[in-house]
């Protein structure tokens, strides 16, 4: 009995890999996706992007400085995993985010992997209505 439940065990370790188990740190070399620039003339880069459950990006968004701003996407930031921010030369390891917000020029770099799929809107937040809106969609 003890060599039928060895056995088992063993085959069963065996068909492990065939399940798609990853074999390293995905996070480690993550896609980089189209930056998302938003102008002070209004004016927005992407209004969409697309992105699969499991695999890791890095997004860079981008304000030209011409406007305080808040881009939110609350959805989208509570269904990723959160791998880090990164503004300017400091690095921040949070577990999630809301919102971003810019007061002057600059850059905010995140890296992250899509946990869920579904469609996450993400907006300029006083603007949506005037076309700074697109969405991320996760399949």
């Amino acid at each position: 009995m003890r060599r039928l439940a060895t056995t088992m065990a063993l085959a069963l370790f065996a068909l492990l890999p065939a399940f798609g188990f990853a074999r390293d740190n995905l996070a480690a070399r993550p896609e980089d996706l189209p930056d998302l620039e938003i102008g002070s003339d209004l004016t927005i880069s992407q209004t969409e992007y697309h992105l699969e459950t499991g695999k890791s990006y890095r997004l860079v968004i981008r304000s030209d400085g011409g406007e305080e701003f808040s881009l939110r996407a609350p959805e989208f930031f509570r269904n990723i995993w959160l791998d880090g921010v990164d503004i300017d030369d400091v690095s921040i390891k949070a577990q999630a985010i809301h919102s971003i917000d810019f007061e002057e020029m600059g850059d905010v770099t995140i890296l992250f992997v899509p946990i869920r799929p579904g469609r996450f809107p993400y907006w300029v937040h006083g603007y949506e209505t005037r076309g700074l809106a697109g969405a991320f969609v996760v399949d």
